[in-house]
């Protein structure tokens, strides 16, 4: 088998180093805020598809 270096998996292709950054300029979005938009937009497409 080939080595993996320092232990990150390969098929993760960069996104761990992405994720674990604590860049302060970084655009930082609560999960719970994804969460909420989400519900509204899913909300929103039923009552226009209703109303429509």
């Amino acid at each position: 088998m080939a080595k993996k270096s320092g232990g990150r998996l390969v098929s993760s292709a960069g996104l761990v180093n992405y994720y674990d950054s604590d860049d302060r300029r970084a655009i930082h979005i609560s999960p719970i805020a994804v969460i909420v938009v989400t519900i509204a937009t899913g909300v929103a497409v039923f009552v226009l598809n209703a109303l429509f």
